[in-house]
């Protein structure tokens, strides 16, 4: 079972785990390096991975995975530029894969942020099911690296395991990176105030809420989205290996709300820091707040408690 069919606590949303430990001290991710991945992968059999392979490739790093392949990627290449974001998922023969399962209520989310962990989006394109092409229409706000996400688990059985593939795209325009972001626990989004109190503690689990506030009273209207009362996105920082995940808890019906808090069960595998993306709904539209956390070796850290500014 390759890393991504062990990830069994993503479908229950009982744990944030990112495979492997790579070293990578550079927050951007160059596409020459992106290339090298997926040549390495086309090795041997048309893009498809050995049982070794996936067994030890950290999700979200590759552009093929499982068999499956991330391909024909294109977007607008300038910021400002109207258009669309383009790609196909193709399986171990070249053929475009056109049946998946649903995961989260859809058949496959897309991440694009950038290579610094700013301009995150989180959306869900539409399926040409004639040429099986994923199209979405996209506009960039800002230049720089964007890494493109696709999240999906293909329609291959009732074992068929959740993957991630990942490519790059470059987006011309006067790039204005962002600084190395600070430990921050606070978020201010839309007028709401989201908390993020516990521990993050590599090679253990631990909880970690989301407490939702607006005017300084409690935000009991969460509703669902995709599932669930919040939707959880996880990077670490320099490689942004990726791990999407939900709450704990039972699913939501439909009409149900929720909130202030809102809970997660949390394990990172080695020390360092991690960028999180919390999607939440209330009114009929979505917010995302952002953290910064450190996973401390053992079980000596716990996180900070920070102002929005990350004091």
């Amino acid at each position: 079972m390759n890393a991504a069919g062990r990830l069994t606590a993503y479908a229950a949303g009982l744990a944030i785990a990112f495979a492997g430990a790579f070293g990578i001290a550079a927050v951007a991710v160059p596409q020459s390096v992106v290339t090298g991945w997926e040549r390495k992968s086309d090795m041997n059999d048309r893009h498809t991975m050995t049982h070794e392979e996936s067994s030890t490739a950290p999700a979200g790093l590759s552009a093929s995975a499982g068999g499956y392949l991330l391909t024909d990627v294109s977007a607008p290449g300038t910021t400002g530029l109207p258009g669309e974001l383009d790609f196909r998922i193709h399986d171990g023969a070249g053929r475009p894969l056109l049946d998946y399962a649903a995961s989260h209520d859809k058949d496959l989310h897309l991440i694009v942020v950038r290579s610094d962990g700013t301009h995150f989006r989180h959306v869900h394109p539409t399926l040409d099911r004639a040429t099986g092409t994923w199209s979405v229409p996209w506009r960039w706000d800002a230049a720089g690296t964007y890494r493109v996400y696709t999240d999906f688990t293909p329609a291959a059985g009732k074992d068929a395991a959740n993957l991630t593939l990942t490519s790059s795209v470059d987006v011309a325009g006067d790039l204005a990176p962002a600084a190395a972001p600070a430990v921050r626990t606070t978020s201010v989004v839309d007028g709401f105030s989201v908390s993020l109190s516990g521990r993050l503690t590599a090679g253990s689990t631990g909880e970690l809420t989301a407490t939702v506030t607006r005017d300084g009273k409690p935000v009991t209207a969460l509703e669902p989205y995709l599932g669930a009362y919040g939707h959880l996105v996880a990077l670490r920082q320099g490689d942004l290996a990726y791990l999407h995940v939900h709450p704990q808890g039972a699913e939501p019906e439909p009409g149900d709300r929720g909130g202030p808090g809102i809970a997660f069960g949390a394990q990172a595998p080695t020390a360092g820091r991690y960028l999180l993306y919390l999607d939440f709904q209330v009114g009929g539209r979505v917010h995302t707040a952002t953290f910064v956390l450190d996973a401390a070796l053992g079980g000596a850290g716990a996180t900070h408690d920070t102002d929005s500014h990350g004091h």
